[in-house]
């Protein structure tokens, strides 16, 4: 069965769809650049889907996530789907610690959803940026006083918790 033919199936639902391509990602029979290749012609929800594998994937094994990969999640953090934004924060915060080089763009588009009115995009970016913030890379000298600045104006406490633990671990 491709992909297509997978997504196409009404029969299988979305979450044992993001199991099965998570799966062919861990295993690899679908190679990561096969399934952006599809995500990025697809329309949001299946596009949501991939990504959503791809987190899956990630966060069983991060090494499975490339180059191609981090920059793709990267580059549809801007995406308008909130689903999209918050699948691409947690591939994110699963691999940062592979690329501590390729931070900019990536900072950038997290710290952008840091105001979204959704509590899952928000959540998910403060995931990413902790994790960023953890890794101890120059980009914390503007990146501590900004999460402690955007913490103080988060309103749900599970996301305050997630750049107060963040900056803890950075100032041990």
């Amino acid at each position: 069965m491709t992909i297509e033919e997978l997504i196409k199936d009404k029969t299988v639902k979305s979450k044992e769809k993001v199991d099965i391509i998570s799966k062919w990602i861990v295993d690899a029979s679908l190679p990561s650049d096969e399934l952006i290749a599809f995500a990025e012609k697809s329309k949001d929800p299946v596009k949501a889907t991939c990504i959503e594998a791809l987190e899956y994937a990630t966060k069983q094994n991060p090494s499975l996530a490339d180059e191609t990969v981090f920059s793709f999640v990267t580059q549809t953090l801007t995406e308008k789907a909130p689903r999209i934004k918050w699948e691409s924060a947690k591939v994110i915060g699963n691999t940062v610690h592979l690329f501590p080089e390729n931070l900019d763009k990536a900072i950038t588009n997290l710290l952008s959803n840091t105001g979204h009115e959704g509590t899952v995009v928000r959540w998910s970016a403060a995931f990413a940026l902790g994790e960023i913030l953890k890794l101890k890379t120059s980009h914390n000298t503007t990146l501590l006083p900004a999460l402690e600045s955007i913490s103080e104006k988060e309103e749900k406490n599970s996301i305050k918790k997630i750049y107060i633990d963040a900056v803890k671990k950075t100032k041990k």
